[in-house]
């Protein structure tokens, strides 16, 4: 059975030409991209890819896009940041061959951050559905956390892909100030509000849950950064959602 790998871009220099390097065993390759004003294109056009832009709406969107013009069955999307092994690569294979009746599979991921491999904090639950079939498969509009809706069942691979998401503290960071300002616009369109439980309570309590209940602080200084960066994500979104609602008065 023939794959499709799709990888979404946006300013993604750094990364790109590893990733289109990681699924060189898919039998065809989709950059959709965002309009970068990098040299991202100008890096995928080195390689066997098709270059597909589109103005970015939100991640499912841009995803789907990218599905509907697959030529093949399969699907594997790959975010730019992450790489797979290669006994990801021939269990992935060897899965299409042989999918058991599911229309899909979870993949756990291999999270790294400032170039230690993290093991705790709940980053080591982290799994997301990256390979499967387009027909039965689609992913449900959400401005950040976008999720797959199956029409079948879904089963999991063994081997894990690594995902080095962010360069540093401070794109770590930025990345948190993006997340959290789509999350503010998501919960201004549901109708709610920001009260002082979000900003006092919520932001410390997310702390303790990744550095003490899932014992983040194994991980060292690095799971420390990381559960007070969580918390900080959690208040600015709420600061950001009492301002939309302000501005919009």
């Amino acid at each position: 059975m023939k794959i499709t790998a799709i990888i979404p871009t946006f300013n993604e220099e750094i990364h790109i030409e590893d990733a289109i390097k990681s699924v060189s065993f898919a039998d065809e390759i989709i950059v959709v991209d965002s309009f970068s004003t990098d040299k991202t294109i100008e890096l995928a056009r080195k390689h066997d890819v098709t270059i597909l832009q589109r103005v970015f709406d939100d991640f499912s969107t841009q995803k789907n896009f990218a599905i509907s013009k697959a030529k093949n069955k399969w699907i594997y999307v790959l975010d730019a940041d992450e790489r797979l092994t290669p006994a990801l690569q021939k269990e992935i294979l060897e899965t299409v061959k042989s999918p058991n009746n599911f229309v899909g599979f979870y993949v756990y991921r291999t999270f790294y951050f400032l170039n230690k491999k993290i093991r705790f904090g709940g980053w080591n639950r982290d799994k997301v559905v990256r390979l499967f079939l387009k027909e039965h498969c689609q992913y449900d509009g959400n401005l950040v956390h976008e999720i797959i809706k199956a029409n079948g069942e879904l089963g999991f691979l063994k081997q894990k892909v690594e995902h080095f998401s962010y360069r540093g503290f401070d794109h770590y960071i930025s990345k948190l100030n993006q997340y959290s300002a789509l999350q503010a616009k998501q919960l201004y369109e549901k109708g709610k509000k920001a009260t002082l439980f979000h900003l006092l309570v919520k932001p410390p309590v997310r702390f303790l849950i990744h550095y003490i209940l899932r014992l983040g602080i194994l991980d060292g200084f690095a799971g420390f950064i990381l559960a007070s960066t969580q918390a900080y994500g959690v208040y600015t979104r709420y600061i950001k959602l009492r301002l939309i609602r302000k501005k919009l008065k």
